[in-house]
């Protein structure tokens, strides 16, 4: 395994380092004011400073750096490897509210564009993947919900019937990332088509648009008492007898599990890879903060239980980011499936880690770091959200220990053969 940063990489980190400390930290404070001065404080994507960001993250070639590029879409993906991608999708998860959005590489929008990119049909990619790849709509993915416990995907029961030349959904959804936005404009919605099948081929995958009668917004979800409005919000949702045509199915009825497996492994690495970016800048902020504050007649620096929080936060972050570095080579070089434990192990450390860094990042601010003064406490809430985000952390210990086992097991049976 080489780590080391290709030609390409190099370039690429170079440019965004420059965009990020030239136009985005300072767009700070910008956007947060235009957001609050909006009539909808959900509809983040009209806030004019992001528009000017876009712009000019497309001018210096950094759009849609997460979507390898294709003859289908030139132009539209950087072509980047997920090792290449690791070290700009850390810069950006810095300035996670800003940033990823700058660059038309924020979730959900990512992962449905992967998704249609791999499952879509022509049809679908013209009416929904080329606008979303253009960033001139938004969209969300329906998967959990209320009345079941959601770490299961197989216990979902939304209603997907079919009626003839259309297809009818029926049931509820919440936490659903962006839905707030106006601006979201399809929905990739997961339920049942067959009860009756075997259990990981009963879910399937249907794009309902945003205007579809019977499809109800019913109000935002708060996180850790943050509404999000910087991501488009949560959302709560109500299907009642909503009819779309058959032709809006991704893939083939019974496929949705299958679907929802191959748009959550991108996703879990892709949330640790910006997650490291957060605990950076944890780091940068702890380490500020303390130089500048003096406690007991020295600065807090020179405290011993702050340096061993500061020399604590970058053993951890090192080795995170080099859990994650080899789960990116694994899957560029194996695939996601060969990649599958990895995967599972970056995505239970990380959030649980990133948020330990982030808490002593607040110790550090004292009464500030809890305040909107800084950004840790939301950085605290978004990181926190991330232990139940593409399933929760005792769902990946319990099939990682599952694979250990039978991993250690066959060891066994290998030397007494």
């Amino acid at each position: 395994m080489d780590f080391a940063l290709d030609a390409r990489t190099t370039e690429l980190r170079t440019e965004l380092l420059d965009f990020v400390d030239t136009h985005v930290a300072p767009a700070e404070a910008r956007f947060h004011d235009e957001l609050e001065a909006l009539e909808d404080r959900f509809a983040w994507t009209q806030a004019p400073v992001l528009g000017e960001l876009r712009a000019e993250a497309r001018s210096r070639g950094l759009w849609n750096l997460f979507l390898p590029a294709s003859d289908e879409h030139p132009g539209l993906g950087a072509g980047l490897t997920n090792l290449q991608y690791a070290p700009l999708a850390e810069i950006t998860g810095a300035y996670g509210h800003l940033a990823p959005p700058a660059l038309n590489c924020a979730a959900p929008d990512t992962g449905n564009m992967e998704v249609l990119t791999m499952f879509g049909t022509a049809e679908q990619k013209e009416r929904w993947l080329e606008p979303l790849l253009d960033g001139r709509i938004r969209s969300a993915f329906a998967m959990t919900e209320p009345d079941v416990a959601s770490s299961d995907a197989t216990n979902i029961e939304t209603s997907i019937r079919r009626d003839g030349d259309e297809y009818v959904v029926n049931g509820r959804k919440w936490w659903i990332t962006g839905a707030m936005n106006p601006e979201c404009e399809i929905f990739i919605v997961m339920g049942k088509t067959d009860p009756e099948a075997d259990r990981h081929r009963q879910q399937s995958m249907l794009l309902v648009p945003r205007d579809t009668p019977g499809l109800t917004v019913v109000r935002p979800m708060h996180v850790l008492g943050y509404d999000d409005h910087e991501h488009g919000g949560h959302a709560e949702l109500r299907f009642t007898d909503v009819r779309v045509p058959a032709s809006n199915l991704i893939g083939e009825e019974g496929g949705g599990f299958a679907i929802a497996q191959a748009r959550l492994g991108p996703g879990r690495i892709h949330h640790c890879m910006r997650a490291i970016g957060v605990a950076e800048r944890a780091i940068a902020l702890m380490c500020e903060r303390v130089e500048d504050r003096v406690a007991f007649g020295r600065p807090l620096s020179r405290q011993g239980v702050i340096r061993e929080w500061i020399a604590e936060s970058r053993i951890a972050v090192e080795q995170l980011r080099l859990l994650v570095l080899k789960t990116a080579w694994l899957m560029d070089t194996s695939g996601n499936r060969a990649a599958h434990s990895e995967i599972q192990a970056i995505k239970i450390a990380t959030p649980k880690v990133v948020q330990e860094i982030v808490d002593r990042a607040i110790q550090a601010h004292g009464a500030g770091g809890l305040s909107q003064d800084f950004p840790l406490a939301s950085s605290f809430a978004g990181i926190r959200t991330l232990r139940f985000a593409d399933g929760p952390d005792e769902v990946h210990k319990n099939s990682l220990a599952k694979t250990e086992l039978a991993r250690q097991a066959a060891r066994r049976e290998g030397s007494r053969g």
